[in-house]
């Protein structure tokens, strides 16, 4: 059974492009523009740690690390396949060796 690890490390908001920006951009409505929050999010220094929370924390909403949810979605799917695959090498290369 796979474990959510969540991070509960929040200290890179404090060097974030979006700190004291209008939270309700970066949660527009559906089928509303994401341009004007992901333009924020464009070259801030702590992205990669935003994405990195939103996704180990499951964020479903908003723009985070310059992402939207879908965009959060195909980025799972492609990390879940990716485990998948480590995991089929590693069981064949345990295979190989335990003949």
């Amino acid at each position: 059974m796979a474990r959510k690890h969540l991070i509960l490390d929040t200290s890179w908001q404090a060097y974030s492009n979006c700190l004291g920006v209008d939270p309700d951009l970066f949660f527009p409505e559906r089928g509303a523009s994401t341009r004007e929050a992901k333009e924020v999010c464009r070259g801030c220094v702590v992205r990669e740690d935003c994405l990195e929370y939103a996704l180990a924390n499951g964020e479903k909403f908003g723009i985070w690390g310059g992402m939207s949810e879908r965009e959060r979605r195909r980025i799972r799917r492609q990390r879940a396949l990716a485990r998948q695959e480590a995991a089929a090498i590693a069981e064949m290369a345990t295979a190989g060796t335990a003949s």
